[in-house]
This record gives structure tokens, C-alpha cells and sequence, in this order.
């Protein structure tokens, strides 16, 4: 088993900045790949980033290529996502999400296991 707990959200002007974190306990968390996905009011929870077990195969949706960054840290078992020139359209639920080994982080819901209960994130127009 693996907990997963978010923080880092909040309210946001258009272009700002926001860090999410999703801090892990439980069993080990560097052999697990991570993704962050996002839900708003009304849509099917979507793929955002992933990042596999040692830190490459990113993988990000188009709609956030270039603004958000995902990374990890072992040693802190916690993974990031560095979210930046904010728009309105990233208002949702975060949530962070751990799956199995595989050499490109997956985009799909049922590659992953474990799920956070998500954090706000809300961007003001």
C-alpha cells in the first residue's frame, strides 16, 4: 500500500505560479512511476504529467507542455508539479497518482493504483 497526500494548491491570478507536492508513505516510493492528474467541476479526471520510477520518461498533456514540470524527490519521497503562466482552464483537482514500473510514465487512469484525495487549485481570470 501507498498513501498519497497533496498540498500546495490554492487561488491564483492568470499567469501566476503554484508548486504541488504529493508527499508518499508507505511501501517504497522510488520503485513506484508517478503522474499528476486533474479533475474540473463536470469533466472526466484527465492526464496531466508522469515521471517513472527513476526520474525520466516524462510525459506531459499537450495543454500543459511548456508551463508545468514535473520531478521527484527519493529522498523526501514526495513528487512535485511546478506550475506556471496559470490560466483559468487549469482550475480543477489535482491529484497525485502511483502505478507500477514502466520505462514511459503512463497518461491512463488505470496504470495507476494509488491515488491522493487531491488538492484545489483555482486560477482567476
Amino acid at each position: 500500500q501507498v498513501q498519497l497526500v497533496e498540498s500546495g494548491g490554492g487561488l491564483v491570478q492568470t499567469g501566476g505560479s503554484l508548486r504541488l507536492s504529493c508527499a508518499a508513505s508507505g511501501r517504497t516510493f522510488s520503485s513506484y512511476n508517478m503522474g499528476w492528474f486533474r479533475q474540473a467541476p463536470g469533466k472526466e479526471r484527465a492526464f496531466v504529467a508522469a515521471i517513472n520510477w527513476y526520474g525520466a520518461g516524462l510525459n506531459y498533456a499537450d495543454s500543459v507542455k511548456g508551463r508545468f514540470t514535473i520531478t521527484r524527490d527519493d529522498a523526501k519521497n514526495t513528487v512535485y508539479l511546478q506550475m506556471s503562466s496559470l490560466k483559468p482552464e487549469d482550475t480543477a483537482v489535482y491529484y497525485c497518482a502511483a502505478g507500477p514500473q514502466k520505462l514511459r510514465a503512463g497518461a491512463m487512469r488505470y496504470e495507476y493504483d494509488y491515488w491522493g484525495q487531491g488538492t484545489q487549485v483555482t486560477v482567476s481570470s
